[in-house]
């Protein structure tokens, strides 16, 4: 009996060793918040307030965003509460959220967009990068410290009219920017703390699935995120876009979207990192997550100068043209650093992807070209199928340094390695098609 009393307490001692020892890449300690998983109860949002309730009608083509709207004004009016989306199908145009009000939408029910872009006003908003005025979201919250959304229903971007549209300015003119086709997001958040999404289904995005902005401490649980690559592919509709943000938890989530999952943002131009609105991101947590068709399951960039302490881990990658993408922008100051990615399995076209990013290169009348650094860069225990295990290709005015592969059992088609590129690299346990790589 004493034997299995030192047993148990040996158990529980690594455990607790183990729990303690959770650290972010640049070695501090990641603190209690991000192994808080609970989710928002209903119960304890306020007031209810349903849409039917306030005349919403269970209709797809009839819009019903001032009765919705009007349903949110009330409860901001009598001091907070949550808003219900029952059963059935509601649509909608730009809707605001303010302080204190929540969203909730119930299985079986579906929060539909517009496909009309005059439902989504101009307003001040940031895209790819810059401030500027553009198209609201389906679903704002400017401002709103403690905003949720919650429930097992969805929320549609019911985004084909847009995707179409894009694509055929993209044939009138190749070189089109995103921002040449009027389209909305789903959801966008802005300068809003102690955000919390989770459990319901976002899809078919006319433009980004999510956008988060100017954020502390958000988490993203257990949300379905989608929309097509075939038979027409729904263009730009990242799934999570996380930009200047710190202390974010992804976890539990599926993404699967005709652009990169997780999309790390921040600013763009040569002199980025002077714009009183650019920023970085810091302490973020992608865990426990599954990615389906993508273009990066995790992607620093293109609209990114500074990214710090970003740990994926514990997921599975199926389809993904990048295991992880760094975008090093010419036009563009960056540095990404601490950045580790583990405990991975799956498949994916490139496992890393390192090469400057050139589309819409401008450099504003700046002389000399800013260098871009990758440094503390650790892929470890991962087990991967893909075509090209190292495309990596850069130039004089990007820095790689401080890289670490670890633990990796690769299959490839391209087994190319030129460790030359990387001042400073570790590799250890690193087996390429059964071979063991030095």
């Amino acid at each position: 009996m004493k034997k299995v009393c030192l047993i148990a307490l040996s158990i529980l001692g690594f455990v607790f060793n183990s729990f303690a020892q959770d650290l972010f890449p640049d070695g501090t300690e990641i603190p209690a918040w991000f192994h808080d998983y609970s989710k928002v109860q209903l119960a304890d949002l306020g007031k209810t307030f349903t849409i039917t309730d306030f005349g919403a009608k269970n209709d797809s083509t009839e819009l019903q965003t001032a009765i919705i709207q009007k349903t949110i004004d009330q409860a901001h009016k009598e001091g907070g509460g949550v808003i219900i989306i029952p059963k059935g199908t509601y649509l909608s145009g730009a809707l605001f959220f303010k302080a204190n009000t929540h969203l909730h939408v119930v299985e079986g029910g579906k929060l539909k967009g517009s496909d009309d872009i005059s439902h989504y006003p101009k307003i001040p908003s940031r895209m790819e990068g810059q401030n500027l005025d553009y198209f609201a979201a389906l679903v704002n919250a400017y401002n709103v410290d403690g905003f949720t959304i919650s429930g097992h229903g969805t929320i549609d971007g019911n985004g084909l009219k847009f995707w179409e549209a894009f694509w055929q300015r993209r044939k009138e003119n190749p070189q089109c920017t995103n921002l040449e086709v009027s389209r909305p997001r789903l959801v966008f958040v802005w300068n809003s703390d102690n955000v919390q999404v989770q459990d319901v289904r976002l899809q078919n995005a006319g433009f980004w699935s999510s956008h988060y902005y100017q954020c502390n401490y958000v988490k993203v649980l257990d949300v379905h995120i989608s929309s097509p690559h075939e038979p027409v592919k729904a263009p730009s509709t990242d799934a999570i876009d996380l930009d200047i943000c710190s202390n974010v938890l992804v976890k539990g989530c599926y993404m699967a979207v005709n652009d990169d999952a997780i999309a790390l943002k921040g600013g763009k131009g040569p002199w980025a990192d002077l714009v009183p609105n650019n920023g970085g991101n810091s302490n973020i947590i992608i865990e426990d997550c599954e990615f389906g068709f993508c273009h990066g399951a995790l992607t620093c960039g293109s609209e990114s100068i500074h990214n710090r302490n970003i740990v994926m881990r514990n997921c599975k990658v199926d389809q993904a043209v990048r295991l992880l993408w760094l975008k090093m922008r010419p036009d563009t100051p960056q540095r990404y650093e601490y950045i580790t990615v583990e405990n991975i399995k799956g498949q994916a076209r490139s496992l890393i992807y390192v090469k400057p990013w050139t589309q819409f290169f401008d450099l504003k009348g700046r002389a000399e070209v800013p260098l871009s650094f990758s440094d503390h860069i650790t892929m470890r225990n991962i087990k991967l199928d893909c075509d090209i295990f190292f495309d990596v290709a850069i130039t004089e005015h990007d820095k790689l340094s401080n890289f670490t592969f670890e633990n990796m059992k690769v299959k490839t088609k391209n087994a190319s390695f030129d460790q030359s590129i990387i001042d400073g690299l570790t590799v250890n346990n690193l087996l390429v098609n059964g071979e063991n790589i030095k």
